[in-house]
């Protein structure tokens, strides 16, 4: 007798789901797109990365405006009784931004050119001066009523140089040192001066590779008997001189630490001090002082700008010569800003570290060629206008179109598999209209097609609709499943939001798939 054999019907596919965070740890232009971490980014434009997720950057808007020309210098005048006072240097004159509105006169005119550098300085009498420098104009003093212009014979005078020639300045150990244009010369005032008979202090003997001064600072460094402050000049060639000490006129107080060979300074606002640190723009990147000077040989992953190297190179490679390079760091909003000048007052981007984390991003439509604070917000100079940065939830009242691309990811699964659907996690207090779609196996295909983004009070993610949950601090949870579809072994996600008036947190993402078909 024959026994019937069952026939096995034909088992459906097992579903999987698996949630990556949001690029948490930021863009990465350094390593291969296979080698990248899942909470890594290939592209994170207009989205800024915390600890816990990734958020739309804030928006810009006009503080003050028709100024004519280019504002090309911002410069903040703090003084210890209270005074916050920003000027902006546009064309051939200083104008008052302090207060937003339409610009009133200028308040200083007749200059050469608006590409200034200056410096706060507050003497023992407690008189406090904005003192500004550009290597062409005679400076200019700003001392909480009327500017001065500092001549060999004015009140204050500087006497022992050309003062025209003086293209910009730092405070060291309560002396107000000067950087003569074009020469390996420095020039300091007496204790507590911003005036008086200025000596030099010459380099030529000692910056081997020659060139001129680029920029001079403050160096706040323990070398092991105690926190000290020491003396650094950057040369147009690379070198990096340092000195300790505290007369410069006397040889038993003052000494030469070092020369460091470190690459090329981009710009003369190529410094900033970071803690105690500083911060120095080279065409190789961005590099804290006390790691680049810690060995011999300047290592690339010691710049805080190592995870982007690639990009930071190529624009330094492309722009080094264009004026409105500039490091920044602004603490209230954990950021480092580097500005990257592509095209003056027109098509700048902002390559930006969080810098409690160290993830980066980029910032776009900032036109900016200089940046400044003032009591503790933020402001750029652009095209007739000065800007309140980081300020609200749009552009002038438009949209901020802010896209990412997460790094390939297998899942810890490298078989093929069909991807059918994904679920973003969104935090927001409205309903933004979002975009989202996939890359398989290093596919770099735009799979969103082309969008055209409008504010709406609607939740459209492609033709689903938002689920809502509560969250806290206004916020709520946006989230839903939507179809999207690829063939591989790895993906990618790809989210781009454009939204104007909207708090945008981006958590994390679910991918549903099933196994593929092809194997390995």
């Amino acid at each position: 007798m024959r026994i019937p054999i069952r026939s096995k019907g034909k088992r459906a596919p097992v579903s999987s789901i698996i949630s990556r965070p949001a690029p948490v740890k930021g863009w990465n232009a350094r390593d291969p797109i296979g080698a990248m971490k899942p909470d890594e980014a290939i592209m994170l434009d207009n989205w800024f990365p915390s600890a816990t997720d990734v958020m739309q950057r804030k928006g810009r808007e006009d503080h003050v405006t028709g100024i004519s020309g280019q504002v090309e210098s911002l410069m903040a005048y703090n003084t210890p009784a209270g005074t916050q006072t920003l000027f902006g240097a546009a064309g051939t004159a200083f104008y008052d931004t302090t207060s937003a509105g339409a610009v009133g006169a200028a308040v200083v005119s007749g200059l050469a050119n608006a590409r200034w550098n200056h410096v706060n300085f507050t003497n023992s009498s407690a008189v406090s001066y904005l003192c500004c420098f550009n290597g062409v104009d005679s400076p200019r003093y700003w001392d909480n009523s009327s500017w001065i212009t500092v001549t060999g014979a004015s009140t204050p005078a500087i006497t022992g140089l050309t003062t025209s020639d003086i293209v910009s300045a730092t405070l060291h150990k309560r002396r107000l040192w000067l950087v003569q244009k074009n020469t390996l010369k420095a020039w300091y005032l007496p204790v507590d001066a911003v005036g008086g008979a200025a000596n030099a202090l010459d380099l030529s003997g000692i910056a081997q590779k020659g060139g001129y001064i680029m920029a001079i600072g403050s160096w706040t460094l323990d070398a092991g008997a105690g926190v000290d402050d020491l003396w650094v000049a950057v040369t147009s060639e690379g070198e990096v001189i340092v000195y300790q000490g505290t007369d410069p006129s006397s040889g038993t107080t003052w000494a030469i630490k070092g020369v460091w060979y470190i690459g090329e300074p981009i710009g003369r606002r190529c410094l900033v001090k970071y803690g105690g640190d500083l911060l120095l723009v080279l065409v190789s990147g961005v590099f804290p002082l006390s790691a680049a000077l810690a060995s011999q040989v300047v290592k690339p992953e010691v710049a805080i700008t190592d995870r982007i190297g690639p990009a930071m190179t190529a624009a330094a490679q492309s722009y080094a010569a264009n004026y409105g390079w500039q490091i920044l760091h602004y603490p209230n909003a954990d950021m480092v800003i580097l500005n990257v000048p592509i095209t003056e007052g027109m098509n700048q981007e902002q390559y930006v570290m969080n810098s409690k984390t160290g993830a980066w991003c980029r910032f776009k439509e900032w036109d900016a060629n200089c940046f400044e604070l003032l009591n503790g917000s933020l402001y750029y100079g652009g095209n007739g206008v000065v800007k309140k940065a980081w300020s609200g939830f749009d552009d002038d009242d438009t949209n901020i179109v802010a896209e990412a691309k997460t790094a390939f990811d297998y899942f810890k699964d490298r078989s093929k598999k069909s991807y059918k659907m994904a679920k973003p996690y969104i935090r927001s207090n409205g309903s933004p209209t979002i975009e989202l779609g996939i890359n398989v196996d290093f596919d770099d295909g735009d799979t969103l097609g082309t969008v055209t983004f409008t504010a709406s009070t609607t939740a459209l993610w492609g033709v689903a609709l938002w689920g809502v949950g509560l969250w806290q601090s206004g916020l709520q949870t946006l989230k839903n499943w939507i179809g999207v579809s690829g063939m591989g072994f790895c993906v990618a996600t790809r989210v781009k939001v454009a939204s104007k008036g909207l708090e945008i947190r981006w958590q994390a993402t679910d991918h549903l798939y099933e196994p593929g078909n092809g194997g390995v």
